[in-house]
């Protein structure tokens, strides 16, 4: 049913947790299903030095937030606001269809722990 990168996620994801110091914050919930996601960046130099998510949700919820985290670390923030839900779907080697909705959840919290900072930053000055 699952493709084998999306066990091997699920079974060891990536980047699990929380930034105590988190420049940016970004969290989205799928009312539909339960599934709810935190994403938490660091950021140094326009690049997310560091990424770390909490899930609650799916094991193919679990899986596309820790692909996620993988195609987001190191990219610059304009790469980052790039990252679509696509991508994450195929970085995985997609999803049965009932369960495509999960990988809708990732890039929108990423694309909100960016903003968070730009906002926090545009605030600082």
């Amino acid at each position: 049913m699952y493709a084998e990168k999306v066990l091997e996620h699920f079974s060891n994801p990536r980047n699990v947790g929380t930034i105590a110091d988190a420049d940016g914050i970004g969290a989205i919930g799928d009312p539909s299903c339960g599934d709810y996601l935190c994403i938490n960046i660091k950021v140094k130099e326009e690049r997310i030095c560091d990424i770390k998510f909490q899930i609650y949700g799916c094991p193919a919820a679990i899986a596309t937030s820790s692909v996620l985290t993988e195609l987001a670390q190191g990219k610059s923030l304009d790469e980052a606001m790039q990252i679509e839900d696509l991508d994450v779907l195929e970085a995985l080697g997609g999803l049965p269809d009932p369960k495509v909705h999960c990988s809708n959840l990732g890039a929108e919290a990423l694309h909100q722990a960016i903003l968070d900072y730009r906002s926090r930053l545009k605030d600082k000055t």
